[in-house]
């Protein structure tokens, strides 16, 4: 059980930009049995010095995928975790290593889960962290809270294998509902999120408000709600019905308009 968990795991580096960093990721990998790895636009990547520093690692590295786009690199996902050293401005679903691990373990029972990592020097950026489910944040001495690249990895990855023993031990798993379908994915959540912008944006309903924070609450409402494929498919819905609304109730009055005009005429 654990290694069919743990085989739905993905660690995506984005921007990673110290090979030794990757290295240090991908010996944590080895060590808590996670075995795929993305990367978003690396500013390098040497196999060969990888290997050197982390040993044994050829399954890992030749299985690495490279994406020029962080949606396309967590597209096929249906559970994202990002990771950040402390809390946003922006409103988020923030939590801890420990209880994100089981949503983790949970998750990857279904499908592909994927956990971000942001570049060394500045970590996940707003827009990166707008594709999360949740983010979590490692508690650490307010005095040294820096963690390198791979310490934090090492840290979630243990959390993770230690709840996939537990979940494998217990085998506690509740039965799915008969109208449930597989989790949304990435690719699919932001289908729902364009269609809800454009909706909203039919409406005026950015009038008062800005854009940019309305759509990051209705991504991190929808985040925490999980919703399945079905779920998410009723949501874009509702975005395509508003624009579907205006363009039948400018079509009627355009005909009542043409029809007061032909009357007019025939008078």
């Amino acid at each position: 059980m654990p290694s069919r968990l743990l085989d739905n795991i993905i660690v995506v580096l984005v921007e990673p930009q110290d090979v030794v960093n990757i290295a240090g990721v991908v010996r944590a990998m080895n060590n808590m049995g996670v075995r795929h790895l993305r990367l978003v636009r690396p500013a390098e990547f040497d196999p060969w010095r990888i290997e050197g520093i982390a040993h044994r690692s050829e399954n890992i590295l030749h299985g690495a995928r490279h994406f020029d786009s962080l949606g396309d690199a967590v597209a096929d996902c249906t559970f994202i975790v990002g990771t950040s050293a402390r809390a946003r401005t922006a409103q988020r679903n923030y939590t801890r290593p420990r209880p994100v691990a089981r949503q983790v373990v949970e998750q990857a029972a279904e499908g592909p889960v994927a956990l971000l990592f942001g570049r060394e020097d500045r970590g996940l950026s707003n827009q990166a962290l707008d594709h999360c489910h949740e983010v979590a944040i490692i508690p650490t001495d307010p005095e040294f809270s820096s963690l390198n690249l791979a310490q934090a990895c090492l840290l979630f990855l243990y959390e993770i294998f230690l709840t996939s023993q537990e979940a494998a031990d217990a085998e506690d798993v509740l039965p799915r509902s008969r109208r449930s379908t597989r989790p949304a994915t990435g690719a699919d959540l932001e289908e729902t999120y364009a269609a809800l912008e454009a909706g909203l944006h039919r409406i005026d309903f950015y009038k008062a408000r800005a854009p940019e924070s309305v759509l990051r609450t209705i991504r991190t409402v929808i985040g925490r709600a999980q919703p399945d494929l079905r779920e998410a498919r009723l949501l874009r819905a509702i975005g395509f019905e508003i624009g579907n609304f205006l363009d039948r109730q400018g079509e009627g009055r355009q005909r009542v308009e043409e029809s007061s005009r032909s009357d007019d005429n025939t008078e």
